[in-house]
Protein backbone atom coordinates (compact mmCIF):
# COMPACT_ATOMS: atom_id res chain seq x y z
CA UNK A 1 0.00 0.00 0.00
CA UNK A 2 1.63 3.21 -0.71
CA UNK A 3 2.02 6.10 1.75
CA UNK A 4 -0.93 7.96 0.30
CA UNK A 5 -3.26 5.09 0.31
CA UNK A 6 -2.25 4.40 3.72
CA UNK A 7 -2.95 7.81 5.00
CA UNK A 8 -6.12 7.77 3.45
CA UNK A 9 -6.72 4.43 4.94
CA UNK A 10 -5.36 5.45 8.68
CA UNK A 11 -8.56 9.38 7.60
CA UNK A 12 -11.16 6.77 6.82
CA UNK A 13 -10.92 5.01 10.30
CA UNK A 14 -10.76 8.51 11.93
CA UNK A 15 -13.93 9.51 10.61
CA UNK A 16 -15.48 5.95 12.01
CA UNK A 17 -13.80 7.44 15.16
CA UNK A 18 -11.14 5.07 15.37
CA UNK A 19 -8.76 6.87 18.08
CA UNK A 20 -5.92 4.78 16.93
CA UNK A 21 -6.32 5.30 13.12
CA UNK A 22 -5.82 9.19 13.84
CA UNK A 23 -2.70 8.46 16.30
CA UNK A 24 -0.99 7.16 13.21
CA UNK A 25 -1.80 9.65 10.79
CA UNK A 26 -0.19 12.08 13.23
CA UNK A 27 2.41 10.10 13.78
CA UNK A 28 2.97 9.93 10.15
CA UNK A 29 2.12 13.38 9.29
CA UNK A 30 3.07 15.78 12.61
CA UNK A 31 6.49 16.47 11.54
CA UNK A 32 5.97 17.36 7.49
CA UNK A 33 2.98 19.79 9.03
CA UNK A 34 4.88 21.11 11.89
CA UNK A 35 7.42 22.31 9.20
CA UNK A 36 4.71 23.81 6.93
CA UNK A 37 3.52 25.75 10.08
CA UNK A 38 6.67 27.28 11.28
CA UNK A 39 7.58 27.87 7.20
CA UNK A 40 4.51 30.43 7.73
CA UNK A 41 3.69 31.34 11.08
CA UNK A 42 8.29 31.67 11.95
CA UNK A 43 6.76 31.02 15.72
CA UNK A 44 7.17 27.41 17.33
CA UNK A 45 4.59 28.43 20.01
CA UNK A 46 2.17 29.38 17.31
CA UNK A 47 3.15 26.34 15.17
CA UNK A 48 2.13 23.90 17.81
CA UNK A 49 -1.04 25.71 18.45
CA UNK A 50 -1.92 25.45 14.19
CA UNK A 51 -1.12 21.93 14.11
CA UNK A 52 -2.93 21.00 17.61
CA UNK A 53 -5.55 22.76 15.78
CA UNK A 54 -5.48 20.88 12.50
CA UNK A 55 -5.78 17.79 13.97
CA UNK A 56 -8.86 18.78 16.16
CA UNK A 57 -10.28 19.96 12.92
CA UNK A 58 -9.18 16.22 11.28
CA UNK A 59 -10.56 14.32 13.86
CA UNK A 60 -14.13 16.02 13.36
CA UNK A 61 -14.57 16.58 9.96
CA UNK A 62 -12.66 12.99 8.49
CA UNK A 63 -15.50 11.99 7.09
CA UNK A 64 -15.22 15.48 4.61
CA UNK A 65 -12.52 13.79 2.90
CA UNK A 66 -12.26 12.87 -0.38
CA UNK A 67 -9.82 10.93 -1.98
CA UNK A 68 -11.15 11.29 -5.53
CA UNK A 69 -10.19 15.52 -4.98
CA UNK A 70 -6.26 15.19 -4.05
CA UNK A 71 -4.03 12.88 -0.93
CA UNK A 72 -5.02 12.81 2.57
CA UNK A 73 -1.87 15.16 3.32
CA UNK A 74 -2.68 17.93 0.83
CA UNK A 75 -5.95 17.64 2.14
CA UNK A 76 -4.61 18.24 5.85
CA UNK A 77 -1.55 21.04 4.74
CA UNK A 78 -4.63 22.77 3.60
CA UNK A 79 -6.52 22.52 7.03
CA UNK A 80 -3.39 23.75 8.33
CA UNK A 81 -2.72 26.68 6.47
CA UNK A 82 -5.87 27.85 7.11
CA UNK A 83 -5.09 27.63 11.00
CA UNK A 84 -2.22 29.58 10.40
CA UNK A 85 -3.73 32.32 8.28
CA UNK A 86 -6.29 32.29 10.77
CA UNK A 87 -3.75 32.48 13.80
CA UNK A 88 -1.93 35.47 12.02
CA UNK A 89 -5.05 37.91 11.27
CA UNK A 90 -5.63 37.40 14.99
CA UNK A 91 -2.40 38.04 16.35
CA UNK A 92 -0.55 39.88 14.01
CA UNK A 93 2.03 38.87 11.74
CA UNK A 94 4.33 41.19 13.95
CA UNK A 95 3.91 42.97 17.60
CA UNK A 96 4.63 46.87 17.59
CA UNK A 97 8.03 47.64 18.48
CA UNK A 98 8.57 49.11 22.12
CA UNK A 99 10.40 52.06 21.43
CA UNK A 100 13.20 51.58 24.19
CA UNK A 101 13.95 48.24 23.45
CA UNK A 102 14.55 49.41 19.59
CA UNK A 103 16.55 52.12 21.28
CA UNK A 104 18.45 49.42 23.07
CA UNK A 105 19.39 47.51 19.86
CA UNK A 106 22.86 47.41 18.56
CA UNK A 107 23.09 49.06 15.00
CA UNK A 108 23.24 46.60 12.57
CA UNK A 109 24.33 48.89 9.84
CA UNK A 110 27.87 49.29 10.00
CA UNK A 111 28.38 49.60 6.68
CA UNK A 112 29.72 48.03 4.02
CA UNK A 113 32.85 46.39 5.81
CA UNK A 114 30.64 44.32 8.19
CA UNK A 115 28.34 43.45 5.59
CA UNK A 116 31.13 42.42 3.90
CA UNK A 117 32.06 40.62 7.30
CA UNK A 118 28.89 38.68 7.79
CA UNK A 119 28.77 37.25 4.12
CA UNK A 120 32.28 36.04 4.70
CA UNK A 121 31.04 34.67 7.67
CA UNK A 122 27.97 32.90 6.00
CA UNK A 123 30.05 31.56 3.31
CA UNK A 124 32.04 29.87 6.22
CA UNK A 125 29.05 28.31 7.75
CA UNK A 126 28.16 27.31 4.68
CA UNK A 127 31.24 25.46 3.66
CA UNK A 128 31.49 23.77 7.07
CA UNK A 129 27.90 22.18 7.00
CA UNK A 130 28.66 21.36 3.58
CA UNK A 131 31.54 19.37 5.13
CA UNK A 132 28.89 17.00 7.09
CA UNK A 133 28.13 14.03 5.91
CA UNK A 134 24.27 14.21 4.52
CA UNK A 135 22.06 12.64 7.60
CA UNK A 136 23.94 14.38 10.04
CA UNK A 137 23.69 17.77 8.10
CA UNK A 138 19.69 17.17 7.51
CA UNK A 139 19.57 16.40 11.13
CA UNK A 140 21.01 19.86 12.26
CA UNK A 141 18.96 21.92 10.13
CA UNK A 142 15.67 20.47 10.75
CA UNK A 143 16.66 20.74 14.53
CA UNK A 144 18.13 24.26 14.12
CA UNK A 145 16.39 26.08 10.58
CA UNK A 146 13.19 24.61 11.00
CA UNK A 147 12.86 24.14 14.50
CA UNK A 148 11.99 20.27 14.62
CA UNK A 149 12.40 18.95 17.78
CA UNK A 150 14.99 15.83 18.37
CA UNK A 151 11.79 13.21 18.32
CA UNK A 152 9.95 15.16 14.73
CA UNK A 153 13.91 15.18 13.66
CA UNK A 154 14.24 11.21 14.22
CA UNK A 155 10.97 10.54 12.67
CA UNK A 156 10.97 12.85 9.74
CA UNK A 157 14.77 11.02 8.66
CA UNK A 158 13.56 7.37 9.84
CA UNK A 159 16.34 6.98 12.26
CA UNK A 160 16.59 6.26 15.62
CA UNK A 161 16.35 8.80 18.19
CA UNK A 162 19.68 8.03 19.85
CA UNK A 163 21.34 8.23 16.31
CA UNK A 164 20.06 11.64 15.55
CA UNK A 165 21.14 13.19 18.98
CA UNK A 166 24.12 12.13 18.50
CA UNK A 167 24.58 13.13 14.92
CA UNK A 168 23.32 16.58 16.24
CA UNK A 169 26.09 16.74 18.84
CA UNK A 170 28.71 15.79 16.68
CA UNK A 171 27.69 18.02 13.99
CA UNK A 172 27.83 20.65 16.49
CA UNK A 173 31.56 19.97 17.70
CA UNK A 174 32.57 19.34 14.04
CA UNK A 175 30.90 23.14 13.48
CA UNK A 176 32.48 24.65 15.89
CA UNK A 177 35.96 23.15 15.06
CA UNK A 178 36.16 24.23 11.52
CA UNK A 179 34.75 28.21 12.27
CA UNK A 180 37.01 28.45 15.52
CA UNK A 181 40.65 30.34 13.83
Amino acid sequence: MSDAALLADYLAGAAKGDRHALERLYRATAPQLFGLAVGILRRRDLAEEALQETFMAVWRHAARFDPQRGTALGWMARILRNECFDLLAKRGRETPLDPEFAESLPDLTDGPEALTQSGEEAARLKHCLDQLEAQPRASLLLAYYQGLTFEQVAARLGAPLGTVKSWIRRSLVRLKGCLEP
